[in-house]
């Protein structure tokens, strides 16, 4: 194995959603802090043939919210399955879950597309993910939705609301899962399991009142240099 994956050591993320085109299940699982790598190296990673299903942490810019597949789906709210409509009501689509009345719940499964200076990718959003990128649930954004178009019924599809899209052009740190269907080719789309907070610009406006302080520290050492010279 390359040795930048040599000491590498995969063990379970936060949660992870098994799916290929669709989400359909949700596993807790527990992570440790992952290996940072750029798109290119995660791609090489990927390309090993004795790789295995690990967490990563890259740093990317996103440039486009892709509108050619649902951004959300509705899931079970007991086990956040998929559920599906069935003759009178929904049905959560796993066998395991105990429940006979499901109520829907929307959730992230948003499709971005993202890159850094070594490569372009296409990420999923899922779950909790989505809402730490945009700062809103996706029930609050469908809500929202159907509140200003009365007149759509409910079995509309949402477009691709603007608070998603107002992410384009942001940076952030996105922890990723290389799946079993990366590394067997079935799909090229890398699941997003967490967004940490945008990094800081680096030209940054300075704090006020760290300039405030800078500036006292300046005139005071300039003082003490007059005072030594005068003596």
């Amino acid at each position: 194995m390359n040795q930048k994956w040599s000491t590498f050591k995969p063990i379970t993320a936060p949660w992870a959603l098994s799916h290929q085109c669709v989400a359909n299940e949700v596993i807790a699982d527990v992570v440790t802090k992952p290996e940072t790598v750029t798109l290119g190296e995660l791609f090489s990673y990927i390309k090993q043939e004795t790789a295995k299903v690990a967490w990563f942490e890259c740093t990317d810019t996103i440039d486009d919210v892709l509108h050619g597949s649902p951004w959300y789906y509705i899931s079970c709210g007991g086990c956040n399955t998929k559920a599906t409509k069935g003759p009178t009501s929904l049905v959560c689509t796993n066998k395991k879950c105990a429940k006979s009345e499901v109520v829907g719940v929307p959730q992230y499964l948003t499709k971005i597309s993202v890159y850094d200076k070594s490569e372009q990718a296409v990420f999923v959003l899922l779950g909790d993910a989505g809402r730490e990128l945009t700062g809103k649930h996706v029930s609050e954004l469908v809500a929202r939705y159907f509140e200003l178009n009365e007149d759509v019924g409910a079995d509309q599809t949402v477009p691709v609301q603007q608070t998603l899209m107002d992410t384009i052009g942001q940076t952030h740190k996105f922890v990723v899962k290389v799946s079993q269907h990366n590394l067997t080719g079935k799909t090229q789309t890398i699941t997003v399991t967490k967004v940490l907070p945008a990094p800081a610009p680096q030209n940054a406006i300075e704090d006020p009142a760290d300039e405030r302080i800078r500036k006292a520290s300046g005139s005071l050492e300039s003082h003490e240099a007059k005072r030594a010279k005068s003596g």
